[in-house]
């Protein structure tokens, strides 16, 4: 027969340890509610971009280009079961059109980057050789104010690991490229 007191002692521990369990699924759960949140909103962006680009692609070859009607701002979609919505993206009209937008690199000469890059290379100067979060890089470039600008800085950095002008040290985290020369070879 077991006793009393080593009973309560083992009930004690297992409430222990399924309080614990407790704390680390709801901060599990909030991290995933985030992460699905981004995910539906991106989805939702290339959903109406892809839906935009579809509409210009209907319209037949010979059809002059101001006669194209323009793409406009469409509403989000309703809110899925899990309250995420989407933003609202405009597609920008393409150049030599009323109202189109110049090409990255007309006017003053040739840009290299453009101008997001440039704040992202720079902000990722700054930090050295501490690993950063898209989140933090939007917020340090005032970028943060919906998931969208997000989502653009989180691009931003995924294209500049593609091209290696940033390292992606661990899952959701970038820092500036290590130059050759600080591991004793030249760069070249």
């Amino acid at each position: 027969m077991v006793s009393v007191s080593r009973a309560a002692h083992d009930v004690e521990i297992t409430a222990e340890s399924l309080q614990r369990d407790l704390v680390r699924l709801e901060t599990q759960k909030q991290a995933l509610e985030r992460e699905l949140a981004a995910v539906a909103a991106h989805l939702s962006s290339v959903r109406r971009a892809l839906g935009a680009f579809e509409a210009l692609m209907r319209v037949p070859a010979a059809t002059p280009a101001a006669s194209v009607p323009a793409p406009q701002v469409t509403e989000p979609p309703a809110a899925p079961a899990g309250g995420v919505t989407g933003t609202a993206v405009r597609v920008p009209r393409p150049a030599g059109r009323p109202g189109g937008r110049a090409p990255a690199g007309a006017g003053d000469g040739p840009r290299t980057y453009g101008r997001l890059t440039e704040q992202v290379l720079e902000y990722l100067a700054t930090t050295g050789d501490t690993d950063v979060r898209a989140r933090d890089v939007a917020a340090a470039l005032g970028r943060d104010t919906d998931s969208g600008s997000i989502n653009a800085v989180r691009s931003t950095l995924d294209r500049l690991v593609g091209t290696s002008r940033v390292d992606r040290t661990g899952r959701g985290l970038y820092r500036a490229k290590r130059s050759r020369t600080s591991t004793g070879s030249p760069r070249g």
